[in-house]
C-alpha cells in the first residue's frame, strides 16, 4: 500500500514538471472528463462545406470550434428542452432573454422574426393518428411546432410535441452536402420543406376520412354520426390553422434581405407545394362544411318524415276514438243503437275508415 502511494506521488510529480518544463502543449494532451449532452439534445453536429465532421460534440465545444473554421457552423437539435437547457443554450449562442422564452413555449403561430443578428422561424409540425373508426373524440391530426434559430454560424432546431421528428430531415440534407453547404439558412430550407411535405401527406389521409364520411352521410341508410362528422371538421380546422399562416412568413423568406439568393429558388420550390397544401385544407374544409349542412338538412327532413308518420296515425286513431265516444254515449234516440249487428257495425266502420286513411296517408307518402 505504501508503495502505490509513492508510486502515485512520484507520477503526479513528474506530470507537474512536465507542466512546468513545456507549457500549455503538455497541459491539453491530458484527457479531460467529457461533458454529458442535456437530455433534450436530440443530436449536435459540426459541418464544414457542406460535410458532417465525425462525432457528437457538445454543443458547446462544437459551436467554439466553428468560431475557428471557415464555411463551417453547427446545428444543434432540441426536443421539449426545459427552462434550464435553454438558458444554457442561450448563453452558449448569444441568444436574448425574448428569444430563449419564445423557443421556450409552444403553440406560436408560424412567423419569421429577426432579433439582430439572429432569425426566428416558426412552423407549425402535423402528423395523422392512425385510427379504426371516426368516434365523437377522435384525434385525427397531431399539431406542435418547430422553431429554427439562424445565426451565422449555427442553425438550433427546438421541436415540441411528437409530431415533426427532425431526424429524417437530417439525414437526408446531409446527403446532400452541396446544398448543405450554404451554411445555417440550407437546414432552415429543409425543415420547411419537410414540414410542408407532411402536410401533403396528412391531407392525403384527412381525404381518405373524408371519403368515407361523405359515403356514410349520403348511403342509403345513413349511419354518419353529426357528431363524428364535427370532431372531424374541428381537426381540419386545426389542421388549416397550422398550414394557412405559414404563406406569408414563407413568402418573406423570398424577399431580398430574407434567405439568401441562394436558396430563393428552393425556397420558392417549397412555397409552390404550399400552395397545394392550402388549396387541399381549405377545399376540405369547405366540402366539411357542406356535409354537415346536409346531415343536418338530412335530419330536419328525417324529424319531419317521423312527425307526419305520427301525425298519420294519431289522425287514425282519433276516428276510430270518435266512433267509439259517440256510440258510447248511451243516447235514448240513436240510429242503429237497438239494432242486432251495432256492435258488428261500429267495428267494422273503425276498420273501413282506418283503412281508408292508411291508404290516403299512405299514397300521400306521409306512411
Amino acid at each position: 500500500m505504501d508503495q502505490r502511494a509513492t508510486r502515485d506521488r512520484a507520477g503526479r510529480g513528474v506530470r507537474a514538471l512536465a507542466r512546468r518544463l513545456l507549457g500549455r502543449g503538455v497541459e491539453s494532451d491530458i484527457p479531460t472528463p467529457r461533458r454529458s449532452n442535456p437530455d433534450a439534445v436530440v443530436d449536435c453536429a459540426v459541418y464544414v462545406n457542406g460535410r458532417r465532421q465525425p462525432g457528437r460534440p457538445h454543443y458547446a465545444d462544437a459551436y467554439a470550434r466553428v468560431q475557428h473554421g471557415r464555411d463551417s457552423f453547427v446545428w444543434l437539435g432540441l426536443h421539449d428542452p426545459g427552462p434550464a437547457v435553454l438558458a444554457a443554450v442561450g448563453r452558449t449562442f448569444g441568444l436574448d432573454e425574448l428569444t430563449v422564452e419564445q423557443a421556450l413555449a409552444d403553440g406560436h403561430r408560424p412567423t419569421v422574426q429577426r432579433n439582430g443578428p439572429v432569425t426566428l422561424l416558426v412552423l407549425r409540425t402535423a402528423g395523422y393518428v392512425e385510427h379504426d373508426e371516426l368516434t365523437d373524440t377522435s384525434e385525427v391530426i397531431d399539431t406542435g411546432d418547430v422553431m429554427v434559430l439562424l445565426g451565422d454560424r449555427f442553425a438550433i432546431t427546438v421541436r415540441h410535441g411528437a409530431a415533426g421528428a427532425l431526424r429524417s430531415v437530417r439525414a437526408g440534407i446531409e446527403g446532400r452536402p452541396a446544398l448543405l453547404a450554404a451554411g445555417p439558412w440550407a437546414v432552415a430550407y429543409a425543415v420547411c420543406a419537410r414540414m410542408v411535405d407532411s402536410y401533403l401527406e396528412v391531407a392525403g389521409h384527412v381525404e381518405r376520412d373524408l371519403e368515407r364520411v361523405e359515403e356514410a352521410v349520403f348511403a342509403r341508410d345513413r349511419t354518419a354520426d353529426i357528431q363524428h362528422i364535427y370532431q372531424l371538421k374541428r381537426e381540419v380546422v386545426e389542421f388549416k390553422r397550422a398550414v394557412l399562416p405559414l404563406q406569408a412568413p414563407l413568402r418573406t423568406l423570398l424577399d431580398p434581405d430574407g434567405a439568401p439568393r441562394a436558396l430563393h429558388r428552393w425556397f420558392l420550390d417549397v412555397d409552390g407545394r404550399l400552395g397545394r397544401a392550402v388549396d387541399r385544407v381549405a377545399a376540405y374544409d369547405d366540402l366539411l362544411t357542406s356535409i354537415v349542412q346536409s346531415r343536418l338538412a338530412q335530419l330536419a327532413v328525417e324529424q319531419n318524415n317521423d312527425m307526419r308518420k305520427i301525425a298519420a296515425w294519431a289522425a287514425i286513431a282519433a276516428t276510430q276514438t270518435g266512433i267509439a265516444g259517440v256510440y258510447g254515449m248511451n243516447f235514448d234516440h240513436m240510429p242503429e243503437l237497438a239494432w242486432r249487428y251495432g256492435y258488428a257495425g261500429a267495428v267494422a266502420l273503425m276498420a273501413v275508415a282506418a283503412l281508408a286513411l292508411y291508404r290516403l296517408f299512405r299514397r300521400s307518402g306521409w306512411l
